[in-house]
């Protein structure tokens, strides 16, 4: 494991077990209630896409998926990522260099960590997606981090 990875793991472990705001507050397309999100999804699913927190590093399978599709919201199914857009940067997360299209994600500034990151969210249901660094490849230099357990994947 190198540096890049340990602080990573330590970050991500450290605002695993802080309890955050919910997703991003503002007028969304779909909206649900408390009791309907955490219907709908998994514990740590619901703990991801409603409060802000972040999977384990090296955990989803859609980190290694190489196929060419899609990655959809599992929040509301909205086209967020294309296949052509992925790449791996060794952070141990879904990370893609930039969304399907303008306006399929929202921003915002995130100050959990002592730091500020961007934050990004699914601009149609609101739910929290992961953040935005400018350490990406070519053409954007962009970094979108993504947790895997807010997508879905479909195949082309």
């Amino acid at each position: 494991m190198n540096r890049r990875h340990f602080t990573i793991a330590g970050l991500a472990a450290f605002g695993m077990g802080a309890s955050r705001a919910s997703a991003a507050e503002g007028s969304f397309e779909i909206t649900r209630t408390k009791a309907q999100w955490k219907a709908m999804l998994s514990p740590l699913e619901y703990k991801v896409m409603r409060q802000e927190g972040t999977e384990r590093a090296f955990t989803s399978p859609l980190n290694d998926n190489k196929a060419a599709g899609t990655y959809i919201c599992r929040g509301c199914d909205l086209p967020l990522y294309s296949s052509e857009h992925k790449f791996d940067s060794g952070t141990g997360w879904p990370s893609f260099y930039q969304p399907v299209r303008g306006g399929a994600i929202g921003t915002k500034a995130d100050r959990s960590l002592f730091i500020t990151r961007t934050e990004c969210h699914c601009s149609r249901c609101g739910s929290h997606l992961g953040h935005i660094f400018d350490d990406g490849p070519k053409p954007t230099g962009k970094r979108h981090c993504i947790n895997g357990v807010s997508l879905k994947f479909v195949a082309a």
